[in-house]
């Protein structure tokens, strides 16, 4: 801790923070605070999840402001909320504020793929896997995520009928279940049934990780040392491993001249001998395809089956936007199947989607460190200091969002994204600059035809079951599930 000392701006930041133990830091105290807040109920229609999720930024932010520094075990920590500093830090192309290296199982379940990459190495894959990602290419997407969005959509029907007119579903799971049979489909070729045993494996392993981020990460130890957490680790390394070489030796064995124009083709072609290709660094190994279809695999289902499960739930406590979202539906889509134009038309669904993101958004936070000694704003940052960005308390800001920042509000976002807040870039749901979320438009094209296929088909309410506990494990997610009541429409 000694090395940042000499620092004035830090040495003022430490007095304007949690002082914490040597080694260890504030990790004590955060831990007590996460596990007090996962206990609490919140009312059903609050919105502000942060007591739950970041009681610690909460609690730090009222005693010494906006802006403090605290220890993450030895590690300084800077805490952003002000929106201009994470938009220079995220907009960043120079490479001056990396990803933090990640701890062992959260490689082992995303891979070194484009979420975890840094410089030309991230470069490359990007290069490889950004045409999968098109507008176009989403477009030829809209019947596979469809058809398999039909699939769910008649068993609840079935369900519905033989409970005579309404029918408790649990939809959290059923989104998850969804979501990966369309990233399934549409990246990979395959289908849920045969990625089951990645999706399963991963939900284990991200359990995992989200119980090791509170720990300290001790060299060689966590990644080397054969306890019984490192042993199941690698246990369910190698079942997601050895079932995406089957995929990929499918792909393989296929008897067509090229692999397909989808995510796994795309990256299987740049994996060919190509010298021109060799000449640029534009091609992928065996291992790092493998990598990035468990990036994939996890942050394509993830994402989009969190934000369907949030926006369902929105519409259940918001009940006149229900109404109004099946109207334009209804309007713009009629009773059948969407497609990319229709979908384009539907304005009132996006605002929600957006709002849905703001207010529940699949990250509560994000990290990056400083290469190097660096000045942001007034703040002059030492090498190797970390910056905390609390989205979920920057979305929550009424100087920036309004007065009316905690409530619901899908209008806030009829001139566009970058007029719905004081500062253009507020919104962080899917990061911002050269690291955005790549997947973003897919995920927002899916959601928007299945919450479409949705309100064309049900009148959705709460289950009296339901409990409103926003859970932050790696993702935000409803600890106790989601049911809701399901009664078909006569359209």
């Amino acid at each position: 801790m000694e090395n940042i000392c000499h620092n004035k701006e830090v040495q003022e930041a430490r007095g304007r923070g949690p002082g914490g133990k040597f080694w260890s830091g504030s990790l004590e105290e955060i831990r007590s605070m996460k596990k007090a807040g996962r206990k609490l109920i919140l009312d059903i229609n609050s919105n502000d999840i942060t007591p739950r999720v970041l009681p610690h930024y909460l609690k730090w932010m009222s005693q010494y402001g906006e802006t403090f520094l605290y220890w993450f075990g030895p590690h300084p920590t800077i805490c952003i909320t002000d929106p201009e500093l994470a938009k220079q830090v995220l907009s960043n192309k120079f490479g001056f504020f990396p990803k933090e290296t990640p701890i062992p199982s959260l490689l082992a379940l995303l891979g070194k793929g484009l979420l975890l990459t840094q410089g030309a190495e991230w470069a490359r894959h990007r290069h490889v896997v950004s045409p999968a990602f098109t507008m176009d290419k989403l477009k030829t997407m809209t019947k596979k995520m469809a058809a398999c969005a039909q699939s769910m959509l008649e068993r609840w029907q079935d369900q519905a009928t033989q409970a005579e007119g309404q029918r408790e579903i649990e939809v959290s799971s059923q989104f998850q279940e969804l979501t990966a049979d369309v990233i399934s489909h549409t990246a990979f070729g395959s289908s849920y049934v045969e990625g089951k045993e990645v999706f399963q494996a991963q939900k284990e392993l991200q359990t995992l990780a989200g119980e090791s981020l509170l720990n300290m990460n001790i060299p060689g130890y966590n990644r080397y040392f054969p306890s019984r957490r490192n042993l199941h680790r690698w246990k369910l390394e190698r079942r997601v491993r050895n079932t995406l070489m089957h995929i990929i030796q499918g792909r393989l064995d296929s008897k067509d001249s090229s692999y397909a124009n989808d995510l796994l083709g795309l990256m299987m072609e740049s994996c060919r001998s190509n010298h021109d290709q060799e000449r640029k660094g534009q091609i992928l190994s065996m291992n790092e395809i493998i990598d990035e279809c468990k990036t994939f695999f996890f942050a394509g289902q993830e994402t989009t089956s969190h934000l369907l499960t949030w926006t369902v739930l929105l519409l259940c406590t918001n009940e006149e936007w229900q109404e109004r979202l099946r109207e334009e539906v209804l309007r713009e889509c009629g009773t059948g199947i969407p497609n990319a134009d229709m979908l384009s038309k539907l304005k009132l669904v996006t605002m929600v989607l957006l709002e849905a993101l703001r207010l529940y958004g699949p990250a509560v936070m994000m990290q990056r460190m400083a290469a190097k000694d660096l000045t942001l704003g007034n703040l002059v940052i030492p090498k190797d200091t970390r910056l905390a960005i609390p989205i979920a308390i920057i979305h929550r800001n009424k100087e920036v969002w309004g007065a009316d920042a905690d409530e619901f509000n899908p209008l806030r976002y009829k001139n566009g994204i970058s007029k719905a807040a004081k500062h253009p870039n507020a919104l962080l749901a899917f990061s911002i600059g050269p690291r955005a979320c790549i997947g973003q438009s897919f995920a927002m094209l899916e959601a928007k035809i299945v919450i479409a296929m949705i309100l064309q088909r049900f009148s959705l309410s709460l289950s009296p079951n339901y409990i409103h506990a926003p859970a932050d494990m790696l993702t935000l997610q409803p600890q106790y599930g989601l049911p809701i009541l399901l009664r078909p429409l006569n359209v």
